[in-house]
C-alpha cells in the first residue's frame, strides 16, 4: 500500500518538571546555531505538556527553516518526509507544540494564518498531528494558500484528521498546479475513504505526473468502490511501472 504519511513518535515524561528544568531545555531556542535550536526543540518535545512555559518561544520558532541534518536529535527527531531527510528548527518546534497539546492549539491556528509561509506549513502539520477536528475548516481554507508546501501539509493534515467535511475542497485541490500537492491530496482522499471522491480520483489516473497517478490508484483501492475498476484496469498498461503495480493492488483490494 502506498501512502506517504509523516510518522512521529512522542515521548512524554510524567515526573514533575520544574521551571528551571524547562528553562534549561529552552535555552538553546535562541542559539545562533540552527542545530542547537533544533536540539532544544527536541528536548522540549520530550517534556510534553510540562513544556508549556516555552510555548511562546516555540511558536516564534515555527518560521525557522534553517536546514539541519536529519539525525541531529537521534531517535527524537521528527521529520515530515523520509528517514534521512534534513529537518529544521521549525519542524521540531511544531512537534514540540503537538507534544504540549491543547494549550498549543490556538497559537497554532494563528500561525496558520500568519505572514510567514514556513510557519504556516509547520502549523498545518501540527494541527493535523494534534488530531483536533476543529481545525478542519481552517485547513480546508489553507488548500488555497499561495505556497505549495502549505497546501501540501494542509492536505496531509486533513487526511490525518479524517476530515470528511473537507472532501469537496480536497476534490477541487486535485487540480492544484503543483504535482506534489495533487499527490498528497490523493492520499488524503484515500485516507478519508469517502466515495464522493471516486470520480475525481478516476480522473486523476490520467494526471501528467506518475506520482499522482500512483497515489490516486492507491486511494481508489483504499476506498474500495467498484466504479473505479475499468479505469484501474486500463492503468495496468500505464507507462510507469509503479502505477501499474499500484493499480494491480487496488484492483485486488476492490475485488470482484
Amino acid at each position: 500500500m502506498f501512502a506517504p504519511v509523516a510518522a512521529m513518535t512522542l515521548v512524554v515524561l510524567f515526573a514533575p518538571i520544574g521551571q528551571k528544568e524547562v528553562e534549561a531545555a529552552a535555552a538553546g531556542l535562541s542559539s545562533a546555531d540552527p542545530a542547537a535550536r533544533t536540539r532544544a526543540a527536541c528536548d522540549l518535545r520530550k517534556l510534553g505538556s510540562q513544556a508549556v512555559p516555552a510555548l511562546p518561544r516555540l511558536v516564534t520558532l515555527l518560521d525557522d527553516g534553517s536546514p539541519v541534518d536529519g539525525s541531529v536529535c537521534g531517535e527524537r527527531t521528527w521529520r515530515f518526509g523520509r528517514a534521512g531527510d534534513a529537518t529544521t528548527p521549525g519542524e521540531q518546534a511544531a512537534s514540540a507544540l503537538v507534544a504540549i497539546g491543547t494549550p498549543a492549539y490556538e497559537p497554532l491556528t494563528k500561525a496558520l494564518g500568519g505572514a510567514a509561509w514556513i510557519a504556516r506549513s509547520n502549523a498545518a502539520w501540527a494541527l493535523g498531528a494534534m488530531r483536533n477536528r476543529s481545525a478542519v475548516p481552517l485547513l480546508s481554507r489553507s488548500l488555497h494558500d499561495t505556497e505549495a508546501p502549505v497546501r501540501n501539509r494542509s492536505a496531509w493534515a486533513l487526511g490525518a484528521l479524517d476530515g470528511s467535511e473537507a472532501v469537496p475542497a480536497l476534490i477541487e485541490a486535485l487540480k492544484d498546479t503543483d504535482a506534489g500537492v495533487r499527490e498528497q491530496v490523493a492520499w488524503a482522499l484515500g485516507a478519508i475513504g469517502d466515495r464522493r471522491a471516486v470520480d475525481a480520483l478516476v480522473g486523476a489516473l490520467s494526471d501528467n505526473a506518475a506520482g499522482v497517478r500512483k497515489q490516486s490508484a492507491w486511494a481508489l483501492g483504499a476506498i474500495g468502490d467498484s466504479r473505479a475498476v475499468n479505469a484501474l484496469t486500463k492503468c495496468l498498461k500505464d507507462t510507469d511501472a509503479g502505477v501499474r503495480k499500484q493499480s494491480a493492488w487496488a484492483l485486488g483490494a476492490i475485488g470482484g
